[in-house]
């Protein structure tokens, strides 16, 4: 089984660090998993979530991006990542490492 790195995001200030911890991680060969909630669902709007395609499983909180006042049809993501806390909480179980934003 490959190693695993967890990235939680609840600040929308951080997307090219993001971009750039995910970039490494694949040149390691390391499988990464994201979860956007609270303030970091707002990054889900932004057209440079597009360079995460094929670095990382992305997920975001559907009651976040709710509660920010996003639509849907704003977002960069697929309909199949607005998902829950539960989510995150299995996120956690089976990450090596887990960083937050």
């Amino acid at each position: 089984m490959g190693r695993i790195l967890g990235i939680y995001v609840s600040s929308e200030k951080y997307l090219d660090q993001i971009i750039k911890v995910c970039r490494a991680a694949k040149k390691k060969e390391v499988d990464v998993r994201i979860f956007f909630t609270h303030n970091g669902t707002l990054l889900c709007t932004d057209p440079q979530l597009r360079e995460l395609e094929g670095l990382a499983t992305i997920a975001l909180c559907k009651v976040g991006f709710e509660a920010n006042a996003l639509e849907p049809a704003e977002a960069r993501v697929e309909e199949k990542a607005f998902l829950s806390q539960s989510w995150h909480a299995e996120m956690i179980y089976d990450c090596d490492r887990y960083l937050v934003f």
